[in-house]
């Protein structure tokens, strides 16, 4: 089979949901504390307590949904505890990450105002775990109800008069893990009771979202679909990546051989396998897919930063993330059917994260130099794409060497997206543009690599990993020869001709 990309400029497959570069802020670690909110007091610049520098970064790189409060902790907050005058607010230990005190003085005001500063949409996860049908419920009234009621008249007391929009709610967070230790079919009707009454009030129409499965625990999604499919617009879907197969030992960050590096990348490729699977059980039950499925949790795990509590899951991010960044965000592209949104973890300072912090230092992650590329496919159309990509070989497993994926602008721009995942050799492609009118007017690229296999940025060298301008193409009629630097990601923008 020859090497080559196909890609059919005519043939549109669907919209690439701009939610699928959602991201996840979690009370855990130094995510919310340190990396969002600093406090009014604080010496570093920020509005009401939010950081200026993180909010003009998520927003150059349109993000479009955050997902809060949780994660684990979802399951064990109290919204209540989280409004109000901050010094009276309760103080509770977070018994999942690192036994932290947490003060609550980012509660739902805050997240809200935090939504508003990106211009993104809110992702709310309820309680199930150790919440009530009641506290659920008073909590969608207080966010989302504009008439006379005790809920709303409470949001006012507190300085919110009007409500607020609220799209997304999670009914829930790993139900079978942390989250309650639920049986499927426990689950299945503990969400069909809590659902009711997470309620519409006025036009605020709530896109109901029920907690799936854990990576390949297939009968999950059997039972809830089954069970619960016609009272859910979304059900969840969790998977982490790592190196290695065993959770004590992860795996370093940096550091690493050759082997965690292509088993990593391996293991990253596993999530097209996974959502297709999900997908054709939904397809049973649903086969007009109106149900989205949503992968609210998913990227690197590896061991913490030496010196660093473990439980508070902070890792550096190198070359090797973004690769997995972008293949993973190329196989969703792939299920835009299905896939509506997803939630990367973290947004700052825990596991694969777009920024990450230091007292009044901020840094971008090559990761965050991945989404900030890809959100020309926000949107955008789908195209017809086939890759015969030669193979990535290593102690005699092999992969793809190259993962790709493209689409069209309204304004008829169209963009390609190409990872080469092979750690020392470049990959050279011929790229084939069928159903153009003519030849392409313009072709224009950046592109992302690293010097080392475990290149990174760090606060003394920020810009070690920043996109650069990509010239190494030629384009001969309607051919366009690329040759990919090793361990890249590649965005092209090519403008068709009149």
């Amino acid at each position: 089979m020859a090497e080559r990309i196909v890609l059919n400029t005519d043939i549109r497959k669907g919209t690439i949901n701009r939610n699928i570069y959602g991201h996840f802020a979690e009370h855990l670690g130094r995510c919310i504390y340190e990396g969002i909110w600093v406090g009014e007091d604080s010496a570093i610049p920020n509005t009401k307590g939010i950081r200026n520098d993180v909010v003009e970064a998520l927003k150059e790189m349109k993000i479009p949904v955050l997902r809060w409060p949780g994660g684990c902790f979802a399951d064990e907050y109290h919204w209540k505890d989280g409004i109000g005058p901050s010094e009276e607010r309760k103080r509770m230990i977070n018994t999942h990450w690192g036994g932290a005190v947490e003060n609550n003085h980012f509660g739902t005001h805050e997240f809200m105002r935090l939504c508003a500063m990106l211009e993104c949409e809110p992702y709310i996860n309820g309680n199930v775990g150790s919440g009530t049908v009641q506290e659920m419920s008073e909590w969608v009234e207080y966010l989302t109800f504009n008439g006379v009621s005790p809920m709303a008249e409470l949001r006012q007391k507190n300085g919110q008069e009007e409500a607020w929009s609220v799209a997304y709610f999670g009914v829930g967070n790993e139900n079978w893990g942390c989250g309650g230790n639920m049986r499927p079919e426990y689950y299945a009707d503990l969400y069909r009771r809590y659902q009711t009454y997470v309620r519409n009030y006025g036009d605020n129409k709530i896109h109901r979202i029920a907690c799936g499965a854990n990576s390949d625990d297939y009968n999950w999604t059997e039972v809830l679909m089954r069970e619960a499919t016609r009272f859910m617009d979304s059900l969840t879907l969790h998977y982490y990546t790592l190196p290695t197969s065993d959770w004590a030992n992860k795996g370093a960050a940096t550091g690493y051989g050759t082997d965690e590096y292509f088993n990593t990348l391996k293991k990253a490729l596993f999530m097209d396998e996974l959502v297709t699977r999900h997908s054709v059980i939904m397809d049973k039950y649903d086969p007009d897919k109106r149900v989205g499925l949503i992968v609210d949790e998913w990227g690197t795990w590896y061991d913490v930063e030496p010196g660093t509590n473990p439980g508070f899951l902070y890792q550096q991010n190198t070359i090797r993330d973004a690769l997995v960044a972008g293949l993973t965000l190329n196989i969703f592209h792939k299920h835009s059917d299905r896939v509506r949104m997803a939630n990367i973890a973290q947004t700052v300072n825990v596991l694969q994260a777009v920024i990450l912090t230091e007292g009044e230092k901020m840094l971008l992650t090559p990761t965050y130099h991945v989404f900030n590329m890809y959100k020309v496919h926000q949107d955008a159309q789908l195209l017809d794409l086939t890759v015969d990509s030669p193979l990535y070989s290593y102690e005699g497993a092999e992969i793809p060497e190259v993962s790709a994926s493209a689409s069209v602008t309204a304004e008829g721009v169209i963009h390609v997206s190409l990872c080469n995942l092979n750690h020392e050799a470049s990959a050279a492609l011929p790229l084939e543009l069928r159903g153009l009118a003519g030849q392409p007017a313009t072709v224009s690229g950046t592109t992302l690599a690293g010097s080392s296999i475990d290149a990174h940025n760090t606060f003394e060298q920020p810009e070690a990993v920043v996109p650069q301008p990509f010239t190494a193409f030629k384009l001969e009629g309607n051919k366009l020869t690329v040759e990919l630097p090793p361990m890249s990601v590649t965005v092209l923008a090519i403008t068709p001709g009149a």
